[in-house]
Formats: C-alpha cells, structure tokens, sequence
C-alpha cells in the first residue's frame, strides 16, 4: 500500500540494482585491459609502428613508384634522393642491382613479412591451442604423450630443422608459412596447457559438467573461452618470431623466392654492394627492426594489461 502511495520507494530497488550492473560492467575484465593499454606507452608505441606498417602494406600498390618486379639494367644501383649528385625523386631510395625501385620493393616486402608472420603464426596457434587444451583437460596419459611432442620439439635446433624442410619440399612462400607454423607451437601449448589445467577445476566447469556438458561441450564452451587473452599475448608474439623466422630464412636463400620482395632476401642481396651502397642493407633491415619492435611492444602492452593485478 505505501509503495503504491510512494513511487519513488517502489523505484528505489531498482535504480540500486541498475548502479550495481554498471559497475560490474565498469569493472570487467577487458573494460580494465583496455583502460590499462590506453595507459601503457609501450602498447600506444608499439600499435603506431605496427599501424604504419600495416598501412604502407595496405597502399602498396598505390604508394609504389614503380612495379617492384621491374628491371632496369641501365638504372642499377641508383642512389637515394639524398644524394644530391645523382639521386632523384624518380627513385626516392634508389635502385637495386638490378635497377628495380627501392622503395616499391620496402612496401611490397611489408606485405609478405606480415602474411606470412601471421599465417604462421595462426597454424602454430591452431596446433598449441588443441594440443594444450587436450593435455591440460584430460590429463594421464594424453598429457604425457603431448609433453613428450613437446620435448621432442624443444630439442630439435629450429633454424636449421625449417631449412632442411625448405630445401628437401622447395621454397615458396606457401612452404615457408606452413614449415615456420609447424615449427612454432610450443609457447602456444605451454600456456594453454598450464591454464586449462587451473580452469578444469573450476566450479563453473563443474557446474557445466553436472548439468551434463560432454567434454568437448566443456572445451570449447568453458575452457577456451576463458583463455582467449594469454592467447591472444602469445600470437602477437610468435607473429614476431615468426616474421623474424622468415626473414632468416629468405637471407640464407631457402625462404621466398626470388625475385619476390622480401625484407630478409633484399638484406641477402644487397650484402655484396654494403660498402658501395649500404642502404640497400640498412633500409631492409631497419623496416624489419621496427615491426618486430612494434609487435613486441604491443605484445608487452597486450601482456600488462591482461595481467591479474596489471604491471606500471
């Protein structure tokens, strides 16, 4: 009777009931990381280098001067526009020994550094995560056959196992996606087996399997939810790694073949000219420093921001 009388009372519970749902939601997980990684100058440095990046790659074929694959024997080794006696803006970084644009060939080699560090990077994801997952969740003996993958695969030199697959299959740049995604799991199971090992006795976990989940129910609705942001750390990573990966193994001449412009293949071949024209070197290994930097400093952002109590 009074509430009917008095409004304002009947409309108290659920004002204070609407408060409480926006600081709960004020106060989620990912409301916090994203507040922690607008704060992180690490993460802001990081995306800006990775965001130019990407973008040059993007507009590469509207920002190039010229077709990356076009020769010219009669320009070769044109100095940058710097250089005030023979550089032009014709060629804004110069030619190669071949007379192909520079410049055009730096933004083209953006392109196949992050396909191919974020192909890999996916097959290595997909692979770890089901290992990981499967190891951590049902334990006993799936878990110590998967230790057992994962000690073998510790113990094989990775450099030197990724040429060999190269060069016995043939270099392409499909072969150097799967061959460096086959080779870079392990951080990927590290952390999902460690982590779902902690969540699969959890009591939402336990509440699901009482009420009847089957396993792979629980898995794919339970556990790998819950590991999406160690996930997602590890990726931005391994997509690092795996662009580094690449590069090594164009430089050594069993990566992407030539002439397709890869940063680590126009490191291997400007080496014979680094006295005469040195940044036929820098230029190429410079772009490859700053992704790897960008992604590594977003990776750290990305960690800090998802960690339990955050790190300053």
């Amino acid at each position: 009777m009074s509430a009917a009388l008095n409004p304002s009372a009947a409309a108290a519970p659920d004002a204070a009931h609407d408060a409480e749902l926006e600081e709960q939601l004020a106060h989620s997980p990912w409301r916090v990381a994203r507040r922690r990684l607008a704060r992180h100058r690490g993460a802001q440095l990081g995306c800006a280098l990775v965001a130019l990046l990407v973008l040059a790659a993007l507009l590469a074929p509207w920002l190039s001067p010229h077709d990356p694959y076009e020769q010219d024997l009669l320009r070769r080794l044109l100095p940058p526009v710097w250089d005030a006696a023979r550089g032009s803006w014709t060629h804004p970084l110069g030619t190669d020994h071949l007379g192909r644009d520079y410049l055009s060939r730096l933004l083209y080699g953006a392109q196949i550094s992050l396909v191919i560090g974020l192909a890999a990077a996916s097959i290595g994801a997909v692979i770890g995560t089901t290992l990981g997952v499967v190891a951590g969740f049902f334990g006993g003996l799936t878990d110590r056959f998967v230790n057992y993958l994962l000690t073998c695969q510790l113990a094989l030199p990775g450099l030197l196992l990724a040429m060999a697959l190269v060069f016995l299959i043939g270099p392409s740049t499909a072969v150097v996606i799967v061959v460096i995604g086959l080779l870079h799991w392990t951080y990927f199971l590290v952390v999902a087996r460690s982590t779902t090992q902690q969540l699969r006795n959890q009591d939402f976990v336990a509440a699901a399997r009482a009420a009847g989940a089957s396993p792979l129910q629980l898995l794919w609705h339970e556990i790998l939810p819950n590991l999406r942001s160690q996930l997602i750390v590890v990726f931005t990573l391994e997509v690092g790694l795996a662009i580094v990966a690449e590069a090594s193994l164009s430089f050594l001449g069993v990566g992407v073949p030539s002439p397709t412009p890869s940063w680590g293949l126009m490191i291997a071949e400007g080496r014979s000219f680094m006295f005469l024209r040195p940044e036929l070197v820098l230029l190429p290994g410079l772009a490859l420093f700053v992704l790897v930097v960008g992604i590594n400093l977003l990776g750290d952002g990305l960690r800090d921001a998802t960690a339990t109590g955050g790190r300053s």
